[in-house]
This record gives C-alpha cells, sequence and structure tokens, in this order.
C-alpha cells in the first residue's frame, strides 16, 4: 500500500497566514495543567504484546525475560535446516515449527542467526531412537504448533504444540521455571540440546544425575553474527560459556545422551560440539542428552533451572536466590508481572486509543529488555579477558549486550532518562571490560566478547550522554580518560583489515592518518566506509568533546568539539544527484579526491545506508550543516524531499535508497531536524506520519530490527512528544505528544508531567506550550528538564503554527 497523501489541514503551509502566539495571548487560551487529566494507567503489562516485532524483520523475541534479565526462555524455531532458524535471535511469527525453548536470546539484533540461543530444551512425545543431531532436517525431533496455543505476556510464555505436548514457562532474572504437560500413555521425553546454539559451539557438556532429579552441563559458544559474509571467520570465536542446572519433581524412567551421529541410551554424560560453519559444513554434529517420563504416574512435569556465566555452582546459587523451594510457574508468572508492571509504570500515560497504548507500552518493554545482566547473585562475572571478576563495591551488577551503534542515537537516552542507576552500572561494566581489554571500548559487546560489529565509536557518544543526563555512579573520570586516549592514540589493531568490512577489529580505524587527514580516507581507512567513519567518529568527538567540558577539561573540550566539526571534510559541495541539487557527503581517498562514480542512492562509503541518509547525519551541528547546503530554507526543502516523493505524498516506510528509512538507525533522528530549520510543524507532521503508518500492533508493528530496544525507543519518545538532540547533551527537541497526559518518573528527582489535553488523530500540531509554567517559543529544551524534572504542558492543534518557535535566534544548533 502506498503512502497516503497528507489531509489537507496537514500539509505543509497549509495554514498560510500563521499566527505568532505572543507570551499574553498564550498564557490566556493556554489550558490549566489538571483540565480533561486523562486517567493514568496503573497496571501497563496489560497492553504489552511480546509478539509485537515477531515479523517484517523487527526480530524480536516473545519468550518470557524480566527487565536486563540474564534468562530469555522463548522458543527455536526451524525450516528444515538444524543449522538455522526462522529468523534472526531464533523466532519469526511466521515460522511456526520449533525445535527447543532456548534460554538465552538478544531482542532485535539484525543479522540472522544473531546471537545466543543457548540449550535449546524441546519436549518430545516417542521414543527416542536416534540422535537428534543426525536429524539435520528437523524432520523427527521438532513440532509444528499454532499461534492459537501460544500466549506471551510478560515474564511468561505458554505453547501447546502440535505433539500434544505443553510447555508453561515463567523466569525471574536469572533462573526459570516450567510445566511440561505431555499426552498420557505415550514415552514422554525433553531433549536437552546443549550443543546447538544459534551460531553452534565449540564444545558442550551434558551430566544427569538419577539419583538426584538433575540435568546440568553447559555450552562453549559465541560468535556473534559468526556466518555473516563480511565478517569472514573473524568472529567464528568461542568467548562464553553458559552453565544450567535442572532439577525435577519426579524420577527418570529413562536416560540417553549422543554425539554427532551415535546414540548413547541409558547414558548419563555426553559432550561434543557442532562448529560455527551452517548448513552442510556443520549438519549432523553436536551433542546433547534426554530423560524420560512415566506418564502412567502423571502426566505433568515441573522442572526448575537456573543459569550462569560463571559455573555451575553459580546456575544453582542463582536458582537457590531467586525463585523459592516449592515456587509454580504461577508464583514466578505474577512476580514477573509485578516487576515488569515497576519497571514500565516509569512513564504513566494517560488517555489515547487501546492500539496506541499497546505499541507505546510494547515499544517501552522492548526498550528495558537491555542491557543484560551477566553477573550472579554474588557479583561474579566472566570478563573480556576470560578470567572470572567480581563487580566492586559501589556496582550494582554487571550488565553486557551493547549494540552501540544502534542504541546510542536513542535506546541510552531512555535509559538514562528512567533508570539512571541500572545507566550507571551498565556504564561501569562497559569501563570494566574495557580495562579487562587493554583499553579497547568494543562497539558491538556481547555477554563477554567483543565482536567488532559496525563502525564509529559509539561507547564515547553514549557515556558522554549518561553524564550529560545526570547518571553519576560510574567512574567518570576514569572512563572519560579511558575513552579520550582511545580516540587520540593509535593502536595496531588500527591498520588491521581483519572482520572487515562489518566487524573490522579496529575501533578507532587507522587512527594516526585520521588525526592527520581529519577524515577517514576510503582507500586506506580499514573501517567499513570512510565517509560513515568519518560522520560517526564526529558525532563520537562533538560528544567526548562536551563531556571534557562538564568535567572542566577546557583545552580536551576545545579539541574534540573541533574534531566534531570534521564532518565537513566530507561534505562535497559539489556532489550532484543529477537533478539539481548538489552537497552531498561522500568519501574521499588519501590524497583528497573523491571516491567516484558517485550516487546520493550508493552505500559506497557507507555502512548500511546511502549518501542520501547519511548526508543527514550531522546532528551536533545542523545549522553547520544547513549553512553547506546553502542555507535553512535550501536545507528545508531538501528534507521535504528526503521523506516526500516528487508528487508530495509521504515516503516514509523505506525501500528508496534516495529517501527516508525507518528500519535502519543512521536516518531516525531525521524527522527531528525541521526543529533547527526553523520548521517544528515539519517536524510534527512528519513524526505523526511514522507513528500512525510505519509502527503499530501485531507481529509486524516495528519497522525493522529492533537493535536491542532502538527503534522501540524512539516510538516512545516520539510519542511523549520528545527526542534527544545529539548524543553528549540533556537537550530534547520538542513534539506534538500523541497521549493528552503523561508523567515520566525519576528516581531521584521531580517528577517530568506532560499536559496535552487535545491530543488525538486530529491534533498533530503544537500551537503554544508552557516549560514549567511558562510559555516557550522554543521547540527544544534544555537539559535542566532532564536533569531536574518539570512539567510541560501543550495546546495543540489541527493546522499547523507556522511562526511557533522560528525565530532563528531560539534555533537549536
Amino acid at each position: 500500500m502506498p503512502p497516503r497523501p497528507l489531509p489537507a489541514a496537514r500539509r505543509f503551509g497549509a495554514r498560510t497566514a500563521a499566527v505568532l502566539v505572543t507570551g499574553a495571548l498564550a498564557a490566556a487560551v493556554m489550558p490549566p495543567a489538571a483540565e480533561a487529566a486523562a486517567v493514568l494507567v496503573t497496571h501497563p503489562t496489560a497492553y504489552v504484546d511480546p509478539l509485537i516485532g515477531s515479523s517484517n524483520g523487527g526480530n524480536t523475541y516473545p519468550g518470557a525475560t524480566l527487565p536486563y534479565g540474564m534468562i530469555g526462555w522463548s522458543p527455536t524455531s526451524t525450516r528444515g535446516d538444524q543449522t538455522s532458524t526462522g529468523a534472526a535471535n531464533g523466532y519469526d511469527y511466521g515460522t511456526t515449527r520449533l525445535r527447543g525453548l532456548s534460554l538465552t536470546h538478544v531482542n532485535g539484533a539484525g543479522c540472522n542467526p544473531g546471537a545466543a540461543g543457548d540449550v535449546p530444551i524441546m519436549p518430545f512425545v516417542g521414543d527416542v531412537t536416534s540422535s537428534p543431531s543426525a536429524d539435520t532436517k528437523d524432520a523427527v525431533y521438532a513440532a509444528n504448533f499454532s499461534h492459537d496455543n501460544e500466549r506471551a505476556v510478560p515474564g511468561r510464555y505458554t505453547v501447546g504444540l502440535d505433539n500434544g505436548t505443553t510447555a508453561d514457562l515463567a523466569v525471574s532474572r536469572r533462573a526459570g521455571v516450567a510445566d511440561f504437560s505431555f499426552p498420557a500413555g505415550k514415552p514422554a521425553n525433553l531433549l536437552f540440546r546443549v550443543s546447538n546454539s544459534l551460531n553452534g559451539s565449540e564444545d558442550a557438556q551434558v551430566d544427569i544425575d538419577t539419583a538426584h532429579r538433575k540435568v546440568t552441563g553447559s555450552v562453549l559458544t559465541g560468535a556473534f553474527c559468526g556466518r555473516r559474509a563480511n565478517g569472514g571467520t573473524n568472529n567464528r570465536k568461542s568467548y562464553y560459556r553458559l552453565y544450567f542446572s535442572a532439577s525435577f519433581d519426579r524420577d527418570f524412567s529413562s536416560t540417553g545422551t549422543w554425539k554427532d551421529g551415535t546414540l548413547a541410551p541409558g547414558a548419563t554424560t555426553g559432550s561434543g560440539g557442532e562448529g560455527y560453519a551452517t548448513g552442510a559444513d556443520r549438519a549432523g554434529r553436536g551433542s546433547g542428552g534426554w530423560v524420560g517420563f512415566d506418564t502412567s504416574a502423571g502426566t505433568d512435569v515441573h522442572m526448575r533451572i537456573g543459569i550462569s556465566y560463571v559455573s555451575l555452582a553459580g546456575a544453582e546459587a542463582n536458582l537457590k536466590e531467586e525463585v523459592a523451594p516449592h515456587a509454580g510457574v504461577d508464583d514466578v508468572a505474577a512476580a514477573a508481572q509485578r516487576t515488569w508492571d515497576r519497571e514500565l509504570r516509569s512513564v504513566r500515560t494517560g488517555g489515547g486509543s487501546t492500539a496506541q497504548r499497546t505499541t507505546f507500552y510494547t515499544a517501552l518493554y522492548h526498550s528495558l529488555m537491555q542491557p543484560n545482566l551477566i553477573s550472579d547473585t554474588d557479583g561474579r562475572y566472566p570478563g573480556m579477558d576470560g578470567a572470572p571478576h567480581r563487580v566492586k563495591r559501589g556496582q550494582g551488577a554487571q550488565y553486557s549486550n551493547f549494540s552501540g551503534w544502534d542504541q546510542y542515537r536513542a535506546q541510552i537516552q531512555l535509559l538514562a532518562l528512567l533508570k539512571p542507576e541500572i545507566a550507571g552500572d551498565f556504564a561501569q561494566s562497559l569501563y570494566n571490560f574495557a580495562q579487562q581489554n587493554g583499553g579497547v571500548w568494543d562497539r558491538w559487546v556481547h555477554i563477554n566478547g567483543a565482536t567488532h560489529v559496525m563502525t564509529g565509536d559509539p561507547t564515547a557518544a553514549t557515556l558522554a550522554t549518561f553524564y550529560a543526563m545526570g547518571v553519576r555512579n560510574f567512574d567518570y573520570e576514569g572512563a572519560y580518560e579511558s575513552l579520550a586516549r582511545q580516540a587520540t592514540v593509535p593502536v595496531d589493531d588500527g591498520l588491521s583489515d581483519a572482520g572487515c568490512p562489518g566487524q573490522c577489529t579496529g575501533q578507532r580505524p587507522n587512527l594516526a592518518q585520521y588525526l592527520k587527514s581529519h577524515y577517514a580516507p576510503q582507500d586506506v581507512c580499514h573501517c567499513w566506509g570512510g565517509a560513515a567513519e568519518t560522520l560517526e567518529d564526529a558525532v563520537a568527538d562533538a560528544a567526548l568533546g562536551r563531556w571534557a567540558e562538564l568535567l572542566g577539561r577546557g583545552e580536551e573540550a576545545k579539541s574534540f568539539k573541533e574534531r566534531g566539526g570534521w564532518w565537513r571534510n566530507v561534505f562535497n559541495s559539489a556532489a550532484t544527484d543529477g537533478a539539481g541539487t548538489t552537497g552531498h557527503i561522500q568519501a574521499r581517498n588519501l590524497d583528497g579526491s573523491w571516491v567516484t562514480p558517485f550516487a546520493p542512492g550508493s552505500d559506497r562509503g557507507f555502512a548500511q545506508g546511502t549518501s542520501a541518509t547519511y548526508t543527514w547525519m550531522v546532528p551536533q551541528d545542523v545549522q553547520g550543516l544547513a549553512e553547506a547546503m546553502g542555507g535553512r530554507d535550501t536545507a528545508a526543502k531538501r528534507l521535504d524531499g528526503f521523506f516526500h516523493k516528487p508528487d508530495g505524498s509521504w515516503s516514509v516506510k523505506g525501500g528508496d535508497a534516495l529517501r527516508y528509512d525507518p528500519t535502519n538507525e543512521p536516518g531516525i533522528h531525521a524527522p527531528w531536524l525541521y526543529n533547527a530549520l526553523g520548521r517544528p510543524w515539519k517536524t510534527q507532521a512528519t513524526v505523526r506520519e511514522i507513528l500512525d503508518t510505519v509502527y503499530g500492533t501485531g507481529p509486524g508493528g516495528l519497522p525493522g530490527n529492533d537493535d536491542l530496544g532502538t527503534m522501540s525507543a524512539w516510538y516512545v519518545f516520539s510519542a511523549l512528544g520528545l527526542y534527544p538532540q545529539t548524543p553528549g547533551t540533556a537537550t530534547m527537541l520538542l513534539g506534538a505528544p500523541l497521549f493528552p497526559n503523561a508523567v515520566i518518573g525519576r528516581p531521584h528527582g521531580k517528577d517530568i508531567t506532560i499536559s496535552a489535553p487535545g491530543a488525538d488523530a486530529t491534533h498533530p500540531y503544537i500551537d503554544a506550550v508552557k516549560v514549567n509554567g511558562r510559555i516557550s517559543d522554543r521547540s527544544w529544551t534544555d537539559s535542566r528538564l532532564v536533569t531536574r524534572g518539570g512539567s510541560m504542558a501543550y495546546r495543540l492543534s489541527e493546522e499547523p503554527n507556522t511562526g511557533w518557535a522560528t525565530a532563528p535566534s531560539g534555533l537549536p544548533q
């Protein structure tokens, strides 16, 4: 379905006789804060649908997990290839056959098979007569299911399989419980496919203790995105071992293990990995074990399980600490719901439709699924050096799973705003990893592994943002110094092409040349793309400059802020699109020449995007970008063309290399650039169009990879009428709220209240705004709203107010 044209009342420029609302007039007509206050949501879990994003490339997973949880118990699906799944991260709504319920998952990572999916546990009806690893097509030891027999809610997942079994799962943060129901009178077995992680494994172990009704084991794995072509074998490596301990409420009637094609009925120990290849290169390999149950004595089996990245003892201690000895699925699920309700009440909305509340709270749910715990209840965790460590006093826990290139644009800002203590622990966790990794801050950290995925230096942007937004519970002086060193001192890895493109080892590739050229030369950059690397580093350096300034490091602030302007060195004012528009971001060679041939729709010199998208990726200097394009008027007209087809209809759903792509990160800030160009009503119209047509309910409700909550965080901010201006600041850009009322809870300070009584489908524009009771003619707020709390009161209108927040002196930079 093509994008629908804008209704007459919403077309840009429709209000030709705009009224500039003065302070006196606005004060007279702004509604009282308490007027028409909608009832705030008290049980937000009632509106969460974990299946949103499970198709359309969203790559979410529906299984049981808690906020920041270690365990994410969810299906591993199959399309008839045991070395692959239905989609990245193990689940796709359109694939209704599964081979197990795996203990760990990553939310929304964009490559297939993604990461984790450790230890699939499969309820199987029938005798185990052959090795499950030899079932390479998943023809025997897998089962179909119908979505009619599937239910997912925060902290609980239930599915009925066509083989007659039902699995009901609920979790704490590091442990879980399950009820498995088998058909009466038939052989009932649980298969522990210990080697069958999504990316494969180097080794795995299973041990069955019949006397104590326990199954324990581990898997040595890693290899995030291990089979993607552009990373080659650079990332096909082990970097973590997951341990598990499962105990049962009844005796085993049979046991057995397998390795590769060999079955060992009656055995109680087994081992063997699968390798990290795929298809025929891996098929038929692996190990596992099974336990059987006598259904004549009852058809239900209750299991308790704990996991750990440190040791088997850690897994058992985590289970003991988090799940009471006789707690059932209902008990654990009820506790999970309370936990999720508490977290999601960080933002209480009032009004809106049921569909809007469902979309909003599911987006908030996905945003707060990460970072993920990797430390045990005793504080021990695996370091990036491969050795066990313990969190130090003052740090609550060690967290991981940092999709930096994605998250630094929206998700980390939401985390800092709503959960500053978690943000601080996360910042300290990343600093701990860097100290264990020779001072290198990896851009995509999974568990305790440096995966090198993507480009730029997103950790610098992330921690600078945390500090700017008031997060202080981490060693910010030490972290700053370490990140500044990474940005200024070249290392040998920066000259390596290992893993390039996509997973280049160097975190500041060819830094010595970058510091000399003031851009990343395409022909010697040792990076994914020279133009993209330059833009990413400029954003990171600008953020470091702001951080240095807040820390009182004036000379360093000046230097990094200057480097934040190096984006100009890859802006070619003569580059043309062939239709008369000149001025684009373009890659350059070492000798200064522009990389040719050039076309705005080309991705040469870029990472997962085109010049048309990356040309707008200068959030730290929008006024400078506009000047380079010929002024704000020219830039605004060009931005119109980024969101609209030549006939004026919307183009915001992706699929056009020359226009906005809501499915990937480099351009997701672009709808908010109109604020700095003096046309905030266009931000309001564009954001509302995206909220209404790109996001929604149902499995296809996300535009693309959720990327560890990033796309969901974009929705949360946009629905609240706020958006982070640029990394390294606490400044928020203003848009029109979707809900009449909202309260953003701040754990240790004054809440942020948002009142917009006229918010509905017919009032997408801002007519006037009060900030803390005072009329504001700015389309942005300074850091005080985020760091101190306050109130926002909106009067919304059906037509755009083309005079509000347009004065050049009051525009965001």
